[in-house]
């Protein structure tokens, strides 16, 4: 089973993400830590992230690997553990910037497409464009949503708890910032699937959603068997 989230920033889709794989024994696919990693690399090199040939060229060389439990996730760049590393404002900005280059995002979403099928039992994958690009057929779609303020409070604390210097009002600039840039790149933007479940969290509590989502999934993986019996 294939589950697609996708959403804009500080929706929650990496946590919830993480919950269903758990729940339902399927590997958890972080695809903005690829893209996150892939925009260290950049940095790391002082590339200019601008430089679209130079960019592509890093990323090409780049071998992100994912491992561990869902709730546990070990970023690794080049046999290096990045996984704190890729969760500063920095390089969550340089991601969003190298997302929106299409020779970039066709390296990664090939290696996220090659992760998907190749996990035994099914795969949860969260994003900006995973049940619209990397796997429009996906079993089960989810777009998670909520007003930008409440992102921005809810990535603002995630922050703190880790140490990370910024402002709420900061935050929020970003938040905004990286919605515009999603949804208006030509290559791949944030958007809807036509047949994904929308779910506005802006007064919902994290649990709230799991419990919808999980209660979707049950559903589905219920019709599923109806037809192969």
């Amino acid at each position: 089973m294939i589950i697609a989230i996708d959403g804009p920033s500080g929706a929650g889709k990496s946590t919830l993400g993480k919950r269903l794989a758990t729940e339902l024994g399927l590997l958890y696919l972080d695809t903005g830590a690829m893209y996150r990693a892939a925009a260290l690399a950049v940095l790391d090199r002082n590339g200019n992230i601008y430089d679209v040939d130079e960019t592509t060229a890093t990323v090409i060389k780049t071998n992100v690997e994912l491992s561990g439990s869902p709730d546990n996730l070990h970023v690794f760049l080049n046999g290096l553990e990045i996984s704190g590393k890729i969760r500063t404002p920095e390089v969550s900005q340089a991601a969003s910037l190298i997302s929106t280059l299409p020779a970039v995002r066709r390296i990664l979403v090939e290696r996220q497409k090659q992760l998907g099928l190749n996990a035994p039992h099914g795969c949860v994958l969260d994003g900006r464009d995973i049940g619209t690009v990397v796997f429009p057929n996906a079993d089960v779609k989810f777009f998670l949503t909520a007003a930008p303020e409440s992102r921005a409070a809810r990535r603002f604390a995630e922050l703190k708890e880790k140490h990370v210097e910024t402002t709420l009002k900061e935050t929020l600039h970003d938040i905004i910032e990286r919605d515009t840039r999603d949804s208006s790149r030509h290559d791949s933007p944030l958007k809807i699937a036509d047949d994904a479940i929308v779910i506005d969290s802006t007064a919902l509590s994290t649990e709230q959603v799991f419990e919808t989502m999980l209660a979707v999934v049950r559903e589905r993986q219920k019709s599923v068997s109806a037809l192969q019996s």
